[in-house]
């Protein structure tokens, strides 16, 4: 691998995915305030899977956080998907992270009360699809992931590992352009580890989409096109990943 200057990140394709730009978030205010993110540049480019890594506390959470229009920055730009999201009100935020950005959570947010199917269907259903065609795309999905077999099963009746393959067949069902993930293979042995990323990945190539990856999962650097490494609230060193050439499809 070969490390790249620590500042802004120009990734020699086409116009980024997402662009941000002297990004700060400070939590707090007075002497009990903390500067979480400390003027992060960063470009993703379109097909492109970047994983975010460092340790825990450094902003990696943060900064995807804002990516994903979930958190306001304190100052800064941030461009994704050709919006400005800190010019974006409330509402057409909401509408944008609907229908452009798929998240993998840490923690898995399954709805009890629904099936494996059902809850990876949930973002199909709010945008409007009929409950039988959401899950019979839900259905496509978890199959690939190894599920097919669970997907009548309640979130109590599997493994933690089985629910967050529901949690990623989630984010993916509704093939979001942007797909932010917080630890996707946290709970899961080498070989669904491996189906998960693949799967993964395979979004990332789209020349319309983008992968953003927050792992301390070493396994998995082999997917990564770059690996982008944080350390108190700054980006301070980006290495190329072996991508496509190695580690995915």
């Amino acid at each position: 691998m070969v490390t790249t200057s620590a500042g802004p990140m120009s990734p020699e394709s086409t116009a980024a995915a997402v662009r941000v730009r002297g990004v700060t978030k400070r939590f707090g205010s007075g002497e009990t305030a903390t500067l979480a993110l400390r003027g992060v540049d960063l470009d993703v480019a379109h097909g492109e899977l970047l994983m975010l890594v460092g340790p825990s506390g450094c902003g990696k959470t943060t900064l995807v956080s804002i990516v994903a229009g979930t958190l306001e920055p304190t100052a800064g730009s941030v461009r994704v998907l050709g919006h400005d999201l800190v010019a974006m009100s409330g509402s057409r935020k909401t509408r944008f992270r609907r229908d452009e950005v798929g998240f993998v959570f840490q923690s898995f947010n399954l709805l009890p009360a629904l099936t494996a199917a059902e809850n990876a269907a949930v973002p199909l259903l709010i945008a409007g699809w009929r409950r039988s065609a959401a899950v019979a795309r839900a259905a496509e999905v978890l199959e690939r992931l190894g599920l097919g077999e669970r997907l009548t099963n309640l979130p109590s009746e599997l493994s933690g590992g089985q629910q967050q393959r529901v949690a990623i067949a989630r984010a993916l069902v509704h093939a979001p352009r942007l797909l932010v993930c917080d630890e996707p293979t946290s709970a899961l042995d080498a070989e669904n580890g491996r189906i998960t990323m693949e799967l993964i990945g395979a979004v990332a190539v789209q020349p319309d989409r983008a992968v953003i990856v927050v792992t301390h999962d070493a396994r998995i650097y082999s997917f990564a096109d770059r690996i982008a490494e944080m350390e108190d609230g700054r980006i301070v060193a980006v290495t190329r990943g072996s991508g496509a050439g190695e580690g995915r499809p």
